[in-house]
């Protein structure tokens, strides 16, 4: 376990920019295994979730060898000509599924290429009740059997043994078919899991409802150039006439629009005069406008954004003089990896907002950590916050506290750089899942951040 000593109250200066897009590394490069032929994929962040998921493809047998690494993302190449299936399934697997959610999108690429997939219970960030009825449902769908799994790893001298449950999906003799679907929910993940396996169906599936974040047209695209005939992309109904074989093909990830959020955020907290650079800005949808309704004023140069030194940011009101509310919507509404963000930035804004967080309902309880360091927060229920902005009239004290995910951690990281005295933040390990080398970046622009390695 690791934790941040953070030294508050120093400004940033200069120029960053975001890493590789982590939610859609996580589609992309399950992606790889639909083809027997190399697949480059370039601006790679070097984070824990992301290493994590190359480590199962190599488990797997998918030979990856990475390329380069220009300072902000890394190339890899891989090639999936010789899967071990016998893996799917086994002690390992398992092991490294159940502790990254985003695994659960090996299953579409498993199931169209090879018929069999085992998922167990995913993990991931603790932020409620997080259902993978979406995935399972659009591939029984497709025809795939779906069974209960439980694997009991034996013990040794090394390990305890574990149990692992989930389920276990084949395809029937013949293969997948196409059908038409309307989804219940547009999960991203469940999209991109259906899109994946749907390639190689016969005939044509047709998708209602389904998730248009930029994670998934990039993932749409990227298959489209390997040969998959996929058209509505950009939409929330996809259409999909399936073939019998991909080919490889180069992509490269979009800057993360999550990083380029917090960064905002980041910079009106300290009072930073902070660039960031090749954000992708047609891509951000929202996110720059629900900043500037916080009071916070944004400059757009080219490709980047510029974040001038504020003291003092005012949050917008309606028309009718009522209180803004910002609240987290599938695209292209304001995506929910920022309410967290959101929330931290209005500590210190004059005036006040109600943060709604509609889609999990345990995002919100790391609050009680901020009203410690003196923010005013009045915490409603699980998905609502009242934020009564300080107005710089009285800065936040240093606290010692617990990330309890990958958002609220970098919220929480906000917090401390903003506030008087040396705080610590301890389980910085879901920072790492998400945020590259964050601590080496910052104090490249003048923050006070240092890692402690706990024994």
């Amino acid at each position: 376990m690791a934790s941040f000593e953070i030294e508050g109250g120093y400004r940033l200066q200069g120029t960053i920019a975001p890493q590789g897009a982590k939610n859609e590394a996580l589609q992309v490069l399950c992606a790889v295994l639909l083809t027997s032929e190399p697949v480059v994929i370039e601006n790679v962040p070097d984070i824990r979730d992301i290493n994590h998921l190359i480590d199962m493809l190599r488990l797997l047998g998918v030979k990856v060898e990475e390329l380069s690494w220009d300072g902000v993302g890394k190339s890899y190449r891989f090639q999936a000509d010789a899967v071990n299936v016998e893996k799917i399934g086994s002690p390992e697997y398992c092991a490294l599924a159940s502790s990254l959610r985003g695994s659960i999108m090996l299953a579409g690429p498993l199931l169209a290429r090879f018929g069999m997939a085992v998922v167990p219970q995913p993990g991931g960030d603790k932020i409620g009740r997080r259902r993978i009825d979406t995935h399972l449902i659009g591939l029984e769908a497709l025809g795939v059997k779906i069974e209960d799994f439980t694997l009991r790893s034996p013990r040794t001298e090394e390990s305890k043994g574990y149990s692992y449950g989930g389920y276990r999906l084949t395809v029937p003799e013949g293969g997948m078919k196409g059908c038409y679907m309307l989804l219940e929910e547009a999960s991203v993940t469940g999209t991109a899991n259906i899109v994946m396996a749907a390639v190689m169906a016969r005939g044509r599936t047709t998708i209602m409802n389904a998730a248009c974040e930029p994670y998934v047209y990039q993932l749409c695209e990227m298959l489209n150039r390997m040969g998959a005939k996929i058209s509505g992309v950009r939409s929330n109904l996809l259409t999909i006439e399936g073939v019998d074989t991909l080919g490889g093909t180069t992509h490269r990830l979009l800057p993360d629009m999550i990083e380029v959020g917090s960064f905002i955020g980041m910079a009106a907290m300290t009072q930073s005069d902070l660039t960031i650079s090749n954000v992708a800005l047609e891509h951000l949808g929202l996110i720059p406008k629900m900043f500037r309704r916080l009071g916070i004023e944004i400059w757009q140069q080219g490709d980047n954004l510029c974040v001038p030194s504020k003291k003092v940011y005012e949050i917008e009101r309606y028309m009718d003089g009522s209180i803004l509310t910002i609240s987290d919507a599938p695209w292209p509404g304001f995506t929910p990896d920022l309410i967290s963000i959101a929330l931290v930035t209005a500590i210190q804004a004059r005036g006040s907002v109600l943060i709604h967080q509609k889609m999990f309902e345990s995002r919100l309880f790391f609050v009680d950590k901020l009203i410690d360091m003196g923010a005013q927060i009045i915490l409603c229920d699980p998905h609502r916050a009242t934020v009564i902005g300080l107005g710089r009239e009285h800065p936040l004290r240093a606290v010692r506290m617990t990330s309890p995910d990958i958002r609220a951690g970098v919220a929480l990281l906000i917090a401390a750089m903003a506030a008087q005295g040396t705080s610590r933040i301890d389980n910085i390990e879901q920072i790492d899942r998400g945020y590259q080398q964050i601590e080496v970046r910052l104090n490249a622009l003048g923050a006070r951040i240092k890692r402690i390695n706990n024994e």
